[in-house]
């Protein structure tokens, strides 16, 4: 009997859904993507990576027996702290004069502008290289440097070749060239902070300098600190430049090592490289954390730590085997 027109129907008159699950959502597994290039990627990546690792082990051209005996030799550690000595140094005062030459750059001065980009302008154009071999011979168009009056008499005067050792040469050339690069890193940096927050300081009447100091500079960190960690490891690579100046760093005493011992040279050469890597990891490290502190307060949630990634990691994978072993 066919029911009158806008008569209800009941629940159970309804004809069955066919999207209807047989089972109850709880008990249901829910099936991940399939994502077969990705595998295929993973796969050809790890079998070049183990062909690599077995070649770097295998083939005796390496010499790895010469690398163990060579790696902590004194000689070798020795130039190593000349390379530390020598990095330090020039990035502080590189970075010290960088922030000066942005803070010119970005003055009301005309003067001080053109001298900053000047500066900056010469010295990235120059080689390093260059740059220390001048220096290097610099004693021979200066024999006596002096302080004085210009075209006037000079105060006191000092025998330039008695100063500049060969580790103040390697320093101050190092640093003239960093101070041009972080120049620009501090320059993008201040600039990058939002018009705003000088504006407000400014606003309630804030010296210049502590504005610098205390809103500006520390917000300027957050753009600052991976570009010149950049630089920094470039820094400590164009270390290996100072052996042209008869500095013996990490560089100049596995050459001049490889010189004596010409059946070492490829063992030694991995020395320089693994220590190398070595300094440039922990600065990337250092870099990680520093980052990290000054993403305070400009981000909802402060990055992981690799410890905090491995434990996250580990969670996930316990949370895993329960789920896989419950089903």
């Amino acid at each position: 009997m066919t029911e009158p027109p806008g008569a209800a129907v009941s629940v159970t008159d309804a004809p069955p859904r066919s999207d209807t699950p047989s089972k109850p959502l709880a008990a249901q597994r829910v099936l991940p993507l399939r994502r077969p290039g990705r595998w295929i990627a993973t796969a050809v990546v790890l079998v070049l990576a183990a062909q690599f690792v077995h070649g770097l082990a295998t083939n005796p051209f390496y010499q790895w027996d010469r690398f163990g005996y060579w790696f902590l030799r004194p000689t070798v550690l020795d130039g190593l702290l000349i390379t530390l000595e020598v990095a330090a140094w020039s990035a502080v005062l590189g970075l010290l004069g960088g922030i000066l030459l942005a803070l010119a750059r970005l003055s009301k001065s005309p003067v001080l502008r053109a001298v900053s980009w000047t500066y900056v302008w010469a010295l990235r154009s120059i080689p390093l290289i260059v740059v220390l071999l001048f220096l290097y011979n610099f004693s021979a168009l200066y024999k006596t440097l002096s302080v004085g009056v210009p075209f006037g008499p000079a105060f006191f005067s000092f025998d330039e070749s008695r100063l500049a050792t060969d580790m103040v040469i390697a320093v101050i050339g190092l640093s003239l060239n960093e101070a041009a690069y972080a120049a620009e890193v501090v320059r993008g940096g201040i600039l990058s902070v939002d018009q705003g927050q000088h504006e407000a300081a400014s606003a309630l009447g804030l010296p210049k300098g502590y504005q610098f100091r205390k809103i500006v500079f520390p917000q300027a960190l957050r753009s600052i600190t991976p570009n010149y960690v950049n630089q920094l490891i470039g820094l400590i690579k164009s270390t290996s430049l100072v052996f042209y100046v008869s500095l013996l760093d990490l560089f100049g005493t596995v050459q001049s090592m490889g010189a004596t011992y010409p059946g070492d040279i490829v063992p030694l050469l991995l020395v320089a490289t693994v220590w190398y890597l070595i300094l440039t990891s922990a600065v990337s490290v250092v870099q990680f954390y520093v980052e990290r502190h000054y993403a305070r307060g400009a981000t909802r949630s402060l990055p992981p730590t690799p410890l905090q990634k491995l434990r996250a990691s580990l969670t996930e994978l316990r949370a895993r085997i329960r789920r896989e072993t419950a089903i």
